[in-house]
């Protein structure tokens, strides 16, 4: 059973739902779980046996007088601590080990389920929050199973031994004493309300810590290049001074329950001293049994306070469920669809397209053919339209309405596994990842030989700067290529679109990033990996279209123009303005 099926499962029963979660959860580690339960019964076994073993020592020594136990006793005593200490090792460290399998499993079911996600979640939620979930929630998690859940087990199972022997020894004095148990329960249940819903702001308030954190990891040259330090660290100290305020507020909610606890606790300790003390001085109680008593009862009092506590945590367990509930029932991209070779015949019919938070539309009406094998070019001012077709088209929005075909087939019936291996994108913002040169460059071909990596690597002068680095193809470049050039970067992403070998080729501003020498370089290289393949081109500067056979000008989303240079330099106002904003007025080329 998945995780999402384990959610839906339990959905309908709201009452125990996050228990059975919880419950669903350890399933697999069944066997680690009930091991520490058992450990942690022995355990309380054993603590109840210190409290029932108090009334014959206390006989031995101060009535029957005898010395038999001088040695025996402390032999005993160290033997039952010993015992105590060895399974308390034994049920902390299992259910330690059951919260981090869950929390493993967790984090890479959230992880499989991110990547499967389509782009409109990304584009509503930010990446601070879902690394906050990821491992501030789910630490969180951990400490739930690993303790609060332990707590209960073993710390309930102390208070009910311990709980036997004090009636035992006197059970009217005992159900006296527990008569302070309900007046806690409630005021438990009352704080662990609270306790729940500020915990879910806190979740989310680290959040945006994090995420100020990491935007400004990823914008740090322009922070400091606007001279934004102050701003930025007023930003961060105002998210932080909220989160501090409220996780406050979650201490103030633990500690008044503490506090509540210590109180009635008070209360129930001067009832049995109280009436205790009555009972031994009229000889209805032997001191011994009272001594065995007022050790059960104070030996409850720890298992009593940290059960007070177990509420409240597991109300933070469950708002860490709520959040991760929030990621799991996200509907992934379609998983299945037609598997083709695709060849490149691309037919744009009536397509509009607004993205979900915009009323505007991005796209309007178009309709347009690119044939196999044909260079077609984009241009148009920033915001007409371009990047949105390609994003179409890849697959990672669907048209608002009209339709894509590819070779007949519209894209929405192909799987996108077919859609997007036969598609090679190099894009302005060079995407590469915190590994090796070799590992960014296969990962358009993984199952690549070595030869073919390198030929892919000389087509794209890759090559000839790799080889001068002392560790050649196995040299880490640092999170997003941060150790390479501008150029570098953009020539690892050809070298990578080349390896792909795909029947579609599309070049968002490829080679924006390079100066003149590489550029020349490069598109020779591009050239040839063009021939006989469906290519678009998207570019500012038109210098890099030289080579389509037709240009399609975009305006406002919607096509001003399609047709070669000649025809739409005549014909578009906005081609012929880039074009001479370029190459000047009196700039024309063949």
């Amino acid at each position: 059973m998945n995780v999402e099926e384990i959610f839906l499962k339990n959905r309908h029963n709201k009452s125990l739902y996050d228990f059975l979660i919880f419950f669903e959860f350890s399933k697999p580690h069944l066997h680690r779980l009930i091991f520490a339960i058992v450990c942690g019964a022995i355990l309380a076994g054993i603590n109840g046996s210190i409290a029932w073993l108090v009334k014959p020592a206390l006989d031995y020594f101060f009535i029957h007088k005898t010395t038999v136990l001088l040695i025996t006793l402390p032999l005993g005593i160290i033997f039952l601590f010993f015992l105590r200490g060895f399974f308390t090792f034994l049920t902390n460290y299992l259910m330690a080990s059951v919260g981090a399998k869950i929390v493993k499993t967790l984090r890479k079911v959230i992880y499989e389920k991110l990547i499967l996600l389509p782009m409109s979640y990304y584009t509503r939620t930010s990446s601070g929050s879902i690394v906050s979930k990821v491992f501030n929630d789910l630490s969180i998690l951990h400490s739930t199973v690993a303790h609060t859940i332990k707590d209960f087990f073993v710390e309930g199972a102390t208070v009910f031994a311990l709980a036997i022997v004090a009636l035992t020894r006197c059970w009217d004095l005992a159900l006296l004493s527990f008569l302070v148990i309900p007046f806690m329960v409630y005021a438990i249940g009352k704080l662990g309300a609270l306790m729940k819903t500020t915990s879910l702001k806190t979740r989310k308030l680290i959040s945006k810590v994090t995420n100020i954190l990491n935007e400004s990891l990823i914008g740090m040259k322009v922070i400091k290049a606007f001279n934004m330090e102050a701003m930025m660290s007023r930003k961060h100290d105002e998210a932080l001074t909220e989160h501090y305020r409220n996780t406050m507020r979650e201490v103030r909610i633990d500690e008044f329950s503490r506090f509540m606890t210590e109180v009635l606790g008070g209360v129930g300790v001067a009832i049995i001293l109280l009436y205790g003390s009555y009972l031994v001085t009229s000889e209805r109680m032997t001191a011994s049994s009272f001594f065995s008593f007022i050790t059960a009862i104070l030996m409850m009092y720890t298992p009593i306070r940290r059960l007070s506590k177990v509420y409240n945590n597991f109300q933070q367990g469950r708002a860490v469920l709520e959040r991760i509930r929030s990621i799991i029932f996200e509907k992934t991209e379609r998983p299945d669809g037609i598997e083709k070779k695709l060849k490149g015949h691309i037919i744009f019919e009536n397509v509009s397209f607004k993205y979900p938070a915009t009323n505007d539309y991005a796209l309007r009406n178009l309709n347009f053919e690119i044939k196999v094998g044909e260079i077609f070019a984009i241009v148009g001012l920033s915001g007409a339209g371009k990047s949105t077709i390609l994003d179409i088209l890849v697959g990672f929005w669907p048209p608002t309405g009209g339709r894509v075909l590819i070779d007949g087939i519209d894209i929405n019936s192909l799987s996108l596994k077919s859609l997007r291996s036969s598609i090679g994108m190099v894009t302005q913002d060079a995407i590469l990842f915190n590994d090796t040169i070799r590992a960014n460059i296969i990962c358009g071909k993984p199952d690549a030989s070595e030869e073919e990596m390198i030929a892919a690597a000389r087509m794209a002068y890759v090559h000839e700067f790799v080889v001068e680095m002392p560790n050649g193809y196995d040299t880490i470049i640092g999170e997003r290529g941060v150790k390479l050039s501008g150029g570098q970067k953009q020539r690892i992403t050809i070298a990578r679109a080349i390896l792909k070998d795909p029947a579609i080729l599309i070049f968002d501003e490829a080679t924006s990033s390079l100066d003149s020498e590489h550029e020349l370089k490069v598109q020779e290289s591009i050239d040839k990996l063009m021939s006989g393949r469906t290519t678009i081109i998207v570019a500012h500067r038109l210098s890099t279209i030289k080579k389509a056979s037709r240009i399609m000008v975009l305006n406002k989303g919607m096509i001003e123009q399609i047709g070669t240079h000649e025809e739409i330099y005549q014909k578009s106002h906005t081609y012929r303005e880039l074009y001479q904003l370029q190459f000047g007025k009196d700039s024309y080329y063949n």
